[in-house]
């Protein structure tokens, strides 16, 4: 045990962390590099470079003379995927901050790091891409100073690129990380921090042993569902699974019992043996919070089956997505998904394209709200649809949050003009360092769902960093908007909103839509409705045939009397004809400006 070390990779987001993480290993031998990013190993990663998923491996490393084990585990820094980081913290003794040289200290990086000074993990500050022209490296290094008031003797520096500084690094995780505590002759007690599908091998647990010991053929159990098993198979984790007799105190690696029900395993759930059970689970990670609710319904109504199957599968690899079915007049049945926000929504929409050939509609995204009837009820609402009568309504609270926003101080002035229209208010601002300022805001979760963080992006060219958290729930003048084609409105497109931007996003999603629907052979009117109240309007013209093209002069009277039994059959095609609206169409209404 005295030999193992644990530790993970914590940044914000394209800090350079996976690529780091390729020099460690390619400097253990644990791989001969190929390609880039080896641990980021869906198409989805490499195409869009971000790491979506935790990825662990285990590295044998010697130090004068001794033989380690290192256990690494490269984190996502999106804000979407914190939950992913929060889970391999509780699995780790150490973490490696990394710091972009050219970038400085942002929102992510503080965020994460508070994550893991709350687990008591040991930090060792690295500067990232010193090779880099306009790197700062010392500007950085007063900046990781201020923030965890280390010495400037503890930061290394380093290169993902070239592999500068690697050694160092692996030097200090061995020197200044602790081994793992626990006791090898107690019950048996593996934390689960994550878990995978096998189509041939079943539900692979990854998880950590905090104490005691686990062979091949043991007979386990899992705290939370109460089910049983055997331990087919155990093992640690190198680029493939690498099965071994046993699992000791302290080591990371996996168990396959042959589990086929999703549902089954619980991320944070505690495995003990059958015989001899530990007293009590391992404190796991909080339940995940989703922030933003959209729903998602298959596009061949047959496939909801195969739809719930997809889920299932994708939430052992991604816990933080939640769903419940539902149902819409417009799309049939389907699921209410929450989501951690909006690029994992996107993610999890790609994914479940590729990974299970499963075309979805998804609805426009929004947050939960709790609404309080004259009865004194209180409800919680993901859905307009599920929006009490609104004589009935007392009032509605929407939730907060608590936003900090990292900058250069020429930004200031855009990025407070943008919360500010957001229904924002300004808590406090602080300069970090030279010209960065870190702005404090309270924001409507709902203001921020759709569009937010990628004009925030756009305004401050990509310099901002945002990070936030739930903070409560305020009363708010809260309306539901209705989108109405041809008199019959579609629940799925209809939305809560402030009363104060009602009209102007009707107006919006309308015009929006008459570019959208293809033309029918009637008219198609688009209205937007609050109550019996029609706000907007637009009309999708029909598509006529000329059927006056036969005639070469002739009498009007002729004339007339074809147009009038045209006009007949666009009478009779308005009252049977339905308006298909196109995925496209959902996922415009999402990036209204």
């Amino acid at each position: 045990m005295d030999n193992i070390r644990n530790f993970c990779i914590i940044a914000h987001i394209d800090h350079g962390k996976s690529t780091l993480a390729d020099r460690m290993l390619e400097y253990t031998k644990t791989i001969k590099i190929t390609e880039n990013q080896m641990l980021d190993d869906m198409d989805l990663e490499r195409e869009r470079g971000i790491t979506i998923k935790s990825h662990a491996i285990q590295m044998d490393y010697t130090l004068d003379g001794t033989k380690y084990i290192l256990n690494l585990i490269d984190t996502p820094g999106h804000v979407d995927f914190s939950y992913e980081v929060s889970r391999s913290i509780a699995a780790c003794e150490g973490a490696l901050l990394v710091v972009d040289a050219t970038q400085g200290v942002q929102a992510q990086t503080i965020s994460n790091l508070y994550m893991a000074i709350d687990h008591d993990l040991e930090i060792i500050p690295v500067i990232n891409k010193i090779d880099m022209p306009n790197a700062m490296p010392d500007e950085v290094e007063d900046e990781i100073v201020d923030l965890i008031g280390c010495d400037p003797e503890d930061i290394i520096r380093a290169s993902g690129k070239t592999g500068e500084g690697v050694p160092d690094i692996l030097k200090a995780v061995v020197k200044r990380i602790p081994a793992p505590k626990g006791d090898p002759k107690a019950p048996l007690q593996m934390m689960i921090f994550d878990s995978l599908f096998n189509s041939f091998r079943g539900i692979i647990v990854l998880g950590k042993v905090m104490n005691g010991s686990v062979r091949q053929g043991d007979k386990v159990k899992f705290v939370q569902t109460g089910m049983e098993y055997t331990a087919d198979e155990v093992g640690v984790l190198k680029m493939d699974l690498e099965p071994r007799k046993e699992l000791s105190t302290g080591e990371v690696g996996y168990i396959i019992s042959g589990i086929k029900d999703a549902t089954e395993v619980k991320v944070g759930d505690t495995i003990t043996h059958v015989n001899n059970p530990c007293k009590e689970a391992i404190e796991g990670f909080e339940e995940v919070k989703p922030m933003v609710f959209a729903g998602v319904y298959p596009i061949d109504p047959a496939e909801y089956e195969n739809l719930r199957s997809s889920l299932e599968k994708l939430q052992l690899n991604d816990a933080s997505l939640t769903f419940s079915p539902e149902s819409s007049q417009a799309l049939g049945f389907g699921f209410r998904c929450g989501f951690l926000g909006l690029l994992h929504m996107e993610i999890v929409q790609e994914r479940l394209d590729r990974e299970f050939n499963m075309e979805v509609i998804t609805t426009v995204p929004n947050v939960s709200y709790k609404v309080y009837t004259k009865q004194g009820e209180e409800l919680e609402v993901h859905n307009p649809s599920g929006l009490p009568d609104p004589t009935e309504i007392d009032h509605i609270d929407e939730p907060y949050i608590r936003a900090s926003i990292i900058t250069s101080s020429d930004y200031i002035g855009p990025i407070i003009k943008l919360c500010l229209d957001k229904r924002g208010e300004l808590l406090d601002q602080q300069y970090i360092s030279g010209n960065r300022v870190e702005l404090h805001f309270m924001l409507p979760l709902g203001e921020i769902v759709i569009d937010f963080y990628d004009k925030l992006k756009s305004i401050s060219k990509g310099y901002a960093s945002f990070d936030y958290h739930i903070d409560s729930y305020r009363p708010s003048k809260l309306i539901k908007l209705d989108i109405l084609l041809n008199g019959e409105p579609v629940d799925a497109l209809s939305t809560l909103t402030h009363v104060d931007n009602a009209v102007t996003l009707g107006r919006n999603m309308c015009e929006k839509l008459k570019e959208l629907i293809p033309r029918q052979q009637f008219d198609i009117a688009i209205q937007a409705a609050i109550g019996a109240k029609i706000v907007a309007r637009e009309t999708v013209k029909q598509v006529r045939k000329d059927v006056l093209a036969k005639c070469y002069g002739g009498d009007v009277s002729r004339k007339r009397k074809l147009l009038e039994k045209q006009k007949k059959g666009k009478k009779r095609m308005k009252q049977i004809g339905n308006v298909q609206v196109p995925q496209k169409a959902f996922l415009a209404v999402l990036k209204l400006d």
